[in-house]
């Protein structure tokens, strides 16, 4: 399993930095985020390291399209279990500093609790 030794979220996923996981499993973690920007907002993150969704997705083989694949199953499990209000929850993934990505280790943030307007921005 590729690791990056200055990463925040390989740091959790090996279990350094004391994180309570509200999901895991052996390919998938998911924790509340320290910086919430809704009531409800956790990451899901590979415990693999791969910097962005595009290094993820240049994968052509199977299991890059079983990881991404797993990644939006688990996130959308989650945001029926922890959605509030009437049940909408949004899924973001951040690709690159134009797009917001401040963490290079992928990772989906599944949002509730709040209005989300469109376009978002």
């Amino acid at each position: 399993m590729a690791v990056n030794a200055n990463c925040v979220f390989c740091d959790i996923a090996a279990g350094k930095i004391q994180t309570p996981f509200i999901y895991e499993d052996d390919d998938v973690i998911a924790f509340a985020d320290m910086r919430p920007i809704a009531p409800t907002h956790v990451l899901v993150i590979p415990r693999a390291h791969y910097d962005t969704l595009a290094h993820v997705a240049t994968g052509s083989d199977a299991k890059s399209a079983a990881l991404l694949g797993k990644l939006l199953q688990v996130a959308g499990a989650l945001g029926r279990q922890l959605a509030q209000k009437d049940g909408g929850y949004r899924v973001v993934i951040n690709n690159g500093p134009s797009a917001g990505q401040t963490v290079y280790h992928v990772h989906l943030h599944v949002l509730s609790g709040r209005h989300f307007a469109w376009p978002p921005g």
